[in-house]
């Protein structure tokens, strides 16, 4: 009798095993002048950009940091993971100078960037980047990147974004390690107004936003790549401001007949910026006019006083430095942004060291003994960052009325 065969067994089908999976193709990179590759995925601008790397401590404010333009010649890169969610709009943009290129190259983030999730959002943080013409890179190790530069300093090194993921990494490696750096490079008539403008806007208000303000003692302030929030902060102390070009002669600015003359902050190196700009500095501290810097003015105005500025290692870069006011003994949270310092070792005799900073002990503030002159290290204007020292401006006034009475 005929035996009945049997079917043939199915083949069993192979579970798929683990990393089966189609890795995502690289679309960004940066490549630093050792010779160091990092990938990740590419967002905003496509293209390369050579600077030097950074990082900020910031938890909100991307946009105003992106936007400063003492970050010119600089790629930043964020230690807080979720940039971009809060989207971008017309009003958090903090450069002066509309008509100038992005002072930032690039930024680069630990996640991917999502779709904006706030009521003041207008445009999506990428479309932003790219309009600005801003790579940026994401997927990176952001904390093993802020560890490197904190252990071997800023390096120089190039960003770079190619939808296709077709880069030539040997020319890139180049381009990084023939980048001169920062020391010795003015960027500070790169990112300044080219001509005189008047300022009436003052601090915004949840309520009504900006509001505008008339009349007050009048301050010129030199441009060396400021920041609209300090003109804000002026404004709503009770200062007439008019913003003036960072190649100003200082005889231009008292022909103007101002109560008081600030000095901004702004990029680059201090001394190669004061190449033209201490000169002017001198004669207005010779005038007797009061003066106040902040920054790059900070710095600027030591080297006019008989100081000297030196490169940081790491650079100070966040929106919760504590610093101490030798003048009233507070210590303040305050946000900074340099990568040159004062040598507070090379101060003069006539001057004083009014603030220092806690994390390192690097001088943040001096005065001129016996003259209506000073100036800090740090942003008391924040954006972003903590109001703590929001007093300097009205310190600036006072000196201003003390003057003049």
């Amino acid at each position: 009798m005929a035996t009945a065969k049997k079917a043939p067994k199915a083949k069993a089908k192979s579970r798929p095993q683990f990393g089966d999976w189609d890795a995502p193709v690289v679309t960004g990179l940066l490549v630093l002048a050792d010779g160091t590759v990092i990938e990740g995925q590419g967002f905003g601008a496509e293209g390369d950009a050579v600077g030097e790397v950074c990082f900020n401590t910031a938890m909100t404010g991307y946009q105003e940091v992106l936007t400063d333009p003492s970050y010119a010649g600089q790629i930043v890169t964020f230690t807080f993971p979720h940039i971009g969610n809060v989207g971008t709009n017309d009003e958090d943009i903090e450069t002066t100078n509309l008509a100038a290129s992005a002072a930032v190259l690039g930024c680069i983030v630990k996640a991917p960037v999502t779709d904006p999730a706030n009521y003041r959002a207008a445009k999506h943080f990428t479309k932003w980047l790219k309009n600005r013409n801003i790579i940026g890179l994401s997927g990176i190790d952001t904390r093993a990147l802020t560890g490197l530069i904190r252990e071997k300093g800023m390096p120089n090194g190039v960003i770079a974004h190619n939808a296709k993921g077709k880069f030539d990494i040997a020319a890139l490696k180049r381009k990084a390690a023939k980048w001169p750096g920062l020391v010795g490079m003015d960027l500070a008539k790169d990112v300044s107004v080219q001509q005189r403008m008047d300022w009436d806007e003052r601090l915004w208000d949840w309520k009504s936003g900006y509001t505008t303000a008339e009349g007050g003692k009048r301050v010129v302030a030199i441009d060396y790549g400021l920041k609209r929030n300090i003109l804000r902060c002026l404004t709503s102390a009770g200062c007439d401001v008019t913003v003036v070009p960072a190649t100003t002669s200082a005889e231009d600015i008292l022909a103007m007949k101002p109560d008081g003359v600030f000095l901004s902050n702004g990029p680059g190196d201090p001394a190669a910026t004061g190449e033209y700009a201490v000169p002017e500095i001198k004669k207005l501290v010779a005038s007797g006019t009061p003066v106040f810097g902040i920054c790059l003015g900070h710095q600027m105005l030591a080297i006019a006083l008989g100081a000297k500025t030196l490169k940081m290692h790491q650079g100070h870069h966040g929106a919760n430095h504590p610093v101490k006011d030798h003048t009233t003994g507070k210590v303040e949270i305050v946000s900074m942004n340099h990568g040159f310092a004062v040598d507070r070792e090379s101060l003069p005799a006539t001057v004083e060291e009014t603030h220092v900073s806690l994390f390192d002990g690097s001088n943040a503030g001096l005065q001129v003994k016996g003259k209506p002159v000073f100036s800090v290290q740090h942003h008391p204007e924040a954006s972003p960052g903590p109001q703590d020292s929001h007093y300097l401006f009205r310190r600036f006034v006072e000196m201003m009325e003390r003057h003049g009475g």
